[in-house]
């Protein structure tokens, strides 16, 4: 992803096909998107990052994620335009709540729907579908179309008055305050056991969001930072995987956000090589104030 470097806060991100993948000639399934506004402190900004399922039947999951995160930053964009000038933020927390989550899941539909138009599925990718999971594989697919294009969706949106999380499926959102604290803004789901996952493809997809509003008051978070599974995964365990957040602050801050923007396809190649095998997508959003500071 191009660094997005505006006055008050920046963004960064890159996208690695996963080890495992580069030796069986897949594609990477994850997708990074990111859009702000050039205003004089740099907000509005949004970053979505999205993670293709690699199941049999998700066979077009790369293109699901790459629909999904558009889908995110278009209708956050859209809501954030329309709730310019409203001040009551409780009532931007419940219209948040009430109207993205199926307004992102309707979107993705549509735009998946119209890629199955285009390009139906081929005999190609049935065949396959039935050798690795069976006929009834098939037959499930061809119930229901979307499951091919399967796919989780982790998106920010940070205003000067909010910012709201969003996450569906699996992967990592953290924060990281200016003294190095890490914390995740949402509570891990109880649902994503193994390789289970709620998902953009489930027929009431909607519901199954989690949602996070947080005013801004006192000083936003340094740094937040979001990831596919793949990164979490490539990790011995939690405290291993948080501390990232906290590194990748002193490294901005050492290093500056271009040289960090340079090296992170590398530091997440190899962290698929030796960790997940997967493949890994990591997208910063970082406020330029926070970087100047100096915490011992």
């Amino acid at each position: 992803m191009k660094l997005h470097e505006c006055s008050g806060w920046s963004m960064l991100g890159e996208s690695v096909t996963g080890a495992t993948h580069l030796r069986a000639n897949k594609p990477n399934q994850d997708a990074l998107h990111a859009w702000s506004v050039e205003t004089g402190n740099g907000l509005p900004l949004i970053l979505a990052v999205s993670d293709g399922h690699g199941s049999a039947k998700c066979f077009r999951s790369d293109v699901g994620a790459r629909r999904a995160v558009h889908a995110a930053v278009k209708e956050l964009g859209q809501f954030q335009a329309s709730q310019r000038g409203v001040s009551n933020l409780s009532a931007i927390k419940r219209a948040a709540e009430e109207r993205l989550p199926q307004l992102i899941t309707r979107r993705w539909q549509k735009a998946v729907r119209a890629h199955y138009k285009k390009n139906p599925f081929s005999t190609d990718e049935f065949d396959a579908l039935e050798k690795q999971a069976g006929v009834s594989a098939r037959r499930d697919v061809d119930a229901h179309l979307c499951l091919a294009y399967g796919a989780t969706l982790l998106s920010v949106l940070v205003t000067q008055s909010f910012i709201l999380y969003l996450q569906l499926g699996d992967g990592d959102i953290l924060t990281v305050s200016e003294t190095g604290e890490v914390t995740r803004p949402m509570p891990k789901d109880e649902r994503l056991l193994g390789n289970e996952t709620t998902s953009l493809a489930a027929p009431q997809a909607w519901r199954d969001f989690q949602c996070r509003f947080q005013a801004v008051a006192g000083s936003p978070p340094a740094l937040i930072l979001l990831s596919t599974d793949g990164y979490a995964n490539s990790f011995r365990d939690e405290t291993g995987f948080l501390a990232v957040g906290s590194d990748f602050l002193e490294l901005l801050r050492s290093e500056g956000l271009s040289k960090v923007n340079q090296q992170l396809k590398h530091w997440l190649v190899e962290a698929s090589q030796a960790g997940s095998g997967d493949d890994i997508t990591v997208g910063i959003v970082c406020r330029m104030e926070a970087l100047t500071m100096s915490h011992a």
